[in-house]
């Protein structure tokens, strides 16, 4: 009986981890185009400013043209991982705005990390990745 309370604790834990990993779904990764209802399918703007985000994370180990996917997809874990809940929420506009940042700012091939980067069944995994500060486009804090 004790060992079945062991394997039970075993268990029950290996469950809560899982349940509290960090993924960047795939869905991110694909197109969303506009269907001909799109007054009811509006998205609501993102809480992430994005424009005013650090790209140097990217930029400066993803390098062309021959992009190495453990530096492509290591820097852009690193900068999207912190987003995670923001990009992964199909309801907003997050995950087509970022995008449109890091290909404005490293001019990247459309679609490379989609390509370059494979997760899991679950996407994308963030567990290994550091998280940075980051600035929500609503934030009030300002140190004070």
């Amino acid at each position: 009986m004790p060992m079945n309370r062991f394997l039970g604790f075993i268990l029950f834990f290996l469950l809560l981890s899982l349940a509290s990993s960090t993924y960047i779904s795939d869905a991110i990764f694909e197109p969303h185009r506009s269907t001909g209802r799109s007054l009811l399918q509006n998205k609501k703007n993102c809480p992430v400013n994005f424009e005013n985000q650090n790209y140097t994370i990217i930029t400066s180990k993803c390098k062309g043209p021959k992009y190495a996917a453990d530096l492509c997809c290591g820097a852009f874990k690193e900068f999207a991982c912190p987003f995670a809940e923001q990009i992964n929420d199909m309801s907003t506009n997050c995950a087509d705005t970022m995008f449109s940042y890091i290909n404005l700012y490293g001019k990247y091939p459309p679609g490379i990390f989609a390509n370059l980067c494979k997760g899991d069944k679950y996407g994308l995994a963030c567990d290994d990745v550091k998280s940075e500060n980051v600035e929500l486009k609503d934030s009030k804090t300002n140190g004070a």
